[in-house]
């Protein structure tokens, strides 16, 4: 199904999105990028081989490429809708990004994948196309290959300044709906996890570790209050999922 919304905000979705701080900042942003990717995404690939073969889609500027790169992966493919995001990624040599349409792409391909992995995608499709797009993402995968998603997380504290500031957004979950929807599409050893909060400096990782527990035990509280279990809440803005093809 065609969007409109869709072909006017991908063709130029760092201007229209990520970038709306400038041009200059490109290269610090993709930086920043970078290192985040190496503490929140990597640590769950680290015990691969390093020729495992790996397609991550919707990969933006290519900046979980570069950290997976700096590890030592190779064999890795990356594609992305925007013109402008696989533009930009090949300016910060990440030559491995192509232009492409995830879904035609796991059609018609045949090749199978020991890793899949989709940073801050599964938001953008609808709840149809999501479901789509796992089934075709297990069809690629060999078996018991690993697939990796991170998605903002609805259960966070101001959950609406992550799933509602990206106009693109369509579908939001948390860790039960993350579970559920993986698990019927044949996933298995389905896991949810929080995501690294990465802050400059000592002191601010301090006051934010502190406040971060001072809200999580606010909340926990307003759960228990209405009778409901915090068993399997997460509270960190965006969720890590990782699953295994059966």
């Amino acid at each position: 199904m065609s969007f409109k919304y869709r072909e006017i905000l991908y063709a130029n979705y760092h201007t229209n999105q990520s970038g709306r701080a400038g041009e200059t900042d490109l290269y610090s942003l993709f930086s920043r990028e970078r290192v985040q990717f190496s503490k929140e995404i990597i640590p769950y690939l680290d015990s691969l081989p390093r020729a495992a073969s790996i397609l991550d889609i919707g990969c933006g500027s290519g900046s979980l490429i570069a950290a997976l790169k700096d590890k030592g992966f190779s064999r890795i493919v990356g594609m992305d809708l925007s013109e402008e995001q696989v533009s930009i990624a090949h300016k910060m040599g990440v030559v491995e990004v192509q232009l492409e349409d995830a879904f035609d792409f796991l059609r018609s391909s045949n090749e199978q994948f020991d890793v899949i992995t989709g940073m801050d995608i599964i938001e953008h499709f609808s709840k149809d196309e999501l479901v789509d797009i796992l089934q075709l993402i297990r069809s690629r995968l060999k078996p018991g290959a690993v697939t990796l998603f991170r998605t903002p997380n609805l259960d966070a504290p101001f959950a609406s300044v992550f799933a509602y500031g990206d106009f693109t957004h369509e579908t939001f979950l948390n860790a039960s709906s993350a579970q559920q929807v993986f698990w019927a599409t044949g996933f298995s050893s389905v896991r949810v996890y929080s995501s690294h909060m990465h802050v400059k400096g000592i002191f601010k990782k301090f006051l934010r570790r502190i406040l971060v527990t001072i809200h999580i035990f606010f909340y926990k509280s307003q759960l228990f209050a209405t009778g409901r279990s915090t068993k399997n809440i997460v509270f960190s803005p965006n969720l890590i999922i990782v699953a295994n093809n059966q």
